[in-house]
């Protein structure tokens, strides 16, 4: 493994798009580079390589519409972010690095992808979280990088760009069940106060409201529960805590996100909740 350089910043200008070379744009472990050609762009988040392999551009979720949704018009941002894609990786020279498993059991590369060239090297996952046309995922064996990540998508959220100006992602209240049930299979950030934390079934419940059989649900398994200690997330003494969390959402005696590592959860400050 090679360590990321951690004074990303402090190169020239800093920027996204540097005009001459700067060190790989990571403050985080990623290994030594692979190199491929893009020859198309899926979607919003997947190349396909000249060599046939595709790549995931892991840690940095595209918009997409619900699963099932059939209205008549574009959802929202899901054609900009292909776009964005397109023009910033289409033909060009990447480099794949990886922090954690590099395959999916769809046999796609999760990586973290550097367009280079000219001396210059374009980091695609912060390029697109920091235009608002991605948000910051993480898998539990894949999430190098989502730190840096995280706080490219807070300066976006700050300024409304792309996603963050669109009703469609807005950070939901986990209050809210009546929309969060019609956005089932779809990833959300939802946010709220925990009103109790329950145990059952070999698993930790973080619930937002008393009545634990109807409303938004956190679960983790007990064996997670070390991983959110470690990272300084005491699960069993958020009662009354502010937290935003990220994931699927799915249906479990109400909405539920599961929660597997502790990058999915975010402890908030007093005050109150974002609407984007």
């Amino acid at each position: 493994m090679v360590r990321g350089v951690a004074n990303l910043y402090a190169c020239a200008g800093a920027a996204w798009l540097a005009a001459s070379f700067c060190p790989t744009a990571l403050a985080c472990d990623l290994s030594q580079p692979e190199t491929g050609t893009v020859a198309n762009v899926i979607d919003g988040e997947t190349l396909q390589l000249t060599d046939g392999r595709t790549v995931r551009v892991i840690g940095a979720k595209a918009p997409m519409a619900p699963l099932g949704w059939r209205g008549e018009d574009p959802w929202p941002l899901v054609d900009e972010a292909k776009d964005a894609l397109e023009s910033l990786a289409s033909g060009r020279e990447i480099e794949l690095r990886f922090g954690g498993r590099r395959i999916d059991r769809h046999g796609h590369a999760l990586a973290q992808v550097f367009v280079v060239g000219g001396g210059a090297r374009l980091w695609l996952q912060e390029e697109l979280v920091a235009k608002g046309l991605a948000r910051v995922y993480s898998l539990p064996d894949s999430r190098a990088c989502i730190a840096e990540l995280t706080a490219r998508e807070r300066e976006a959220r700050a300024n409304r760009r792309g996603v963050w100006g669109s009703s469609a992602y807005r950070i939901e209240s986990a209050l809210d069940v009546k929309r969060l049930g019609r956005l089932i299979h779809s990833y959300q950030l939802v946010e709220g106060r925990v009103a109790s934390v329950g145990e059952g079934g070999g698993r930790l419940f973080l619930n937002f409201t008393p009545d634990w059989r109807s409303d938004f649900t956190i679960s983790v398994e007990r064996k997670a529960v070390g991983a959110f200690a470690a990272a300084g997330i005491d699960l069993k003494a958020l009662t009354g805590a502010r937290l935003r969390v990220r994931g699927f959402l799915a249906w479990r005696n109400g909405p539920m996100i599961e929660a597997s590592h502790p990058e999915q959860i975010e402890l908030l400050p007093e005050g109150p909740r974002q609407e984007m």
